[in-house]
């Protein structure tokens, strides 16, 4: 089992196609103390192992959940993740404490720019109504909720824009390193 303080689950269902998700998880696996666990990579019949994925939660302070918006919310094969291995009794609920006071970071990607994200415009809504799931998950397995690493528009993001975007995903990475729960 290998040693981290952090699990990042990359969930890309076209990691070919990715022009930032790829560099994001290509940041984190380069960081010593840092798994980057691609689940697409290792669970593309869908199969998931869901005594090792919780002894790689177990293991973390910080989970990760790195992938593009797909359709309002996360990729498929983290759903599948999420519903296999979030078990009654292991990751909530009575006697549930193994992701208790953990970290909860989402990094994820949009396709459009913000400011399609509001009332009245292609997305109906501000960006931060899509997010309750992602907290509720974090919230009920009694996780911290960290603010979200979020780049919008990652279809027409200039590279200085993606650059930028990345160091900073390392840099909050490296804080957590370091013993800053807050910065992350």
């Amino acid at each position: 089992m290998p040693n981290h303080r952090i699990l990042v689950l990359y969930a890309h269902p076209a990691p070919h196609r990715s022009r930032i998700n790829r560099r994001l998880a290509d940041a984190a696996r380069s960081i010593d103390g840092v798994l980057l666990h691609d689940l697409y990579e290792t669970y593309p019949d869908f199969f998931i192992d869901v005594a090792h994925e919780q002894a790689l939660a177990e293991q973390a302070e910080l989970i990760v959940f790195l992938h593009p918006l797909r359709w309002y919310s996360m990729p498929s094969l983290l759903k599948e993740w999420v519903d296999a291995v979030l078990q009654p009794g292991w990751a909530y609920g009575p006697g549930a404490t193994a992701l208790q006071g953990k970290g909860y970071l989402l990094a994820l990607t949009t396709g459009s720019p913000v400011d399609t994200y509001a009332e009245g415009e292609r997305h109906g809504h501000p960006f931060e109504a899509f997010l309750p799931p992602f907290r509720q998950t974090a919230a009920l397995c009694g996780m911290r909720w960290l603010a979200p690493h979020i780049l919008h528009g990652a279809n027409s993001t200039n590279e200085e824009a993606v650059d930028a975007h990345v160091a900073a995903f390392r840099s909050r990475l490296d804080a957590w390193l370091q013993g800053d729960r807050h910065g992350a």
